[in-house]
């Protein structure tokens, strides 16, 4: 049915700065259930790049501001990121609010990631789950933690945002919520039975006022732990007794390695990772050079052309 001619539309008048841009934009992505994780990298980087570059906001200006800015030093993914962020917020700009006509990164390419190989050894992780005081809250806390996430590969934030209903121990499962996954699809991880039984007697530990929501892995307060909380107890504690480094993270990259060195299949992997494609699976495929001389040693045609020697012989 045709619009009666004598209706009239109106159109919101554009924002007057960075600032409010962004906040109708994440307004809108929020409405689109993005995580919020994602609102916080918005306000990050699009935050950081008008700070740094405040004269961007006129459009003559925004072109040579972003050429600038892309030309810091950075490494791959922060760059991706920033590039991600920021031509998102260029469009919005353009589409939604009229401030520009034109996004300069539309031609901008993303940079090849190599991917950080994590290589800590086994010793180093027998001695990380050796640390935790069990016979306190937190100390059992962090051991379950590491467990699970040593257990699972799961992802650091998705392990920090499980409530006790999405534990099954005796089925030996934990499932991760759509809303908490990264990728916005749920998927249920097998756990090992001391895995189960150890979280199972930090739940019983617990304050009964505590409740069902409240996350598993919460501090002693009954609040949640947030990541970057727990990344700098990992920093500031356990690194420093083991002198290794250890990011929350680097957990995941443990157990995904291993999984692969222990004979694990790449596509089963793929499901227990939660990744979209699996090329984010094949980086996992790297090996550390202690593998690769290994492997060789196992491999060369020349070493299993040549007669083996017992000892050595004089020269």
């Amino acid at each position: 049915m045709p619009r009666p001619s004598n209706v009239l539309r109106f159109q919101r008048p554009a924002a007057s700065t960075w600032e409010e841009a962004l906040e109708r934009l994440i307004d809108f992505k929020t409405a689109q259930g993005r995580s919020e994780q994602t609102i916080l990298d918005y306000r990050q980087h699009i935050g950081f790049f008008f700070r740094t570059y405040p004269q961007a906001w006129e459009e003559q200006n925004l072109k040579p501001c972003l050429l600038k800015f892309f030309a810091r030093k950075m490494g791959p993914t922060t760059y991706n990121l920033y590039l991600i962020y920021l031509k998102a917020f260029v469009d919005w700009c353009i589409e939604e609010e009229g401030v520009y006509t034109t996004n300069p990164l539309v031609k901008f390419k993303q940079k090849r990631e190599e991917g950080r190989i994590v290589d800590i050894p086994m010793e180093a992780i027998k001695r990380l789950l050796s640390l935790p005081d069990k016979n306190t809250y937190t100390g059992l806390r962090d051991y379950c933690l590491f467990l699970l996430s040593l257990d699972t590969g799961i992802r650091p934030k998705e392990a920090l945002s499980l409530l006790p209903g999405d534990l099954n121990l005796k089925g030996l499962e934990v499932t991760v919520r759509a809303e908490n996954a990264k990728t916005r699809v749920s998927r249920t991880l097998p756990i090992s039975r001391i895995t189960a039984e150890s979280i199972g007697r930090l739940l019983e530990g617990r304050p009964e006022e505590w409740g069902d929501l409240c996350p598993v892995f919460a501090n002693w307060e009954g609040t949640p732990l947030r990541v970057n909380s727990w990344g700098m107890k990992l920093n500031k504690k356990y690194s420093k007794l083991l002198k290794t480094k250890i990011r929350p993270y680097d957990l995941r990259h443990v157990f995904a390695m291993n999984f692969l060195r222990n004979g694990g299949n790449i596509f089963a992997l793929q499901r227990i990772m939660g990744h979209t494609s699996l090329d984010m699976t094949r980086r996992y495929l790297a090996f550390s050079k202690g593998d690769l001389k290994e492997n060789h040693g196992k491999a060369s045609p020349v070493n299993n052309l040549m007669p083996k020697r017992s000892r050595a012989t004089k020269l």
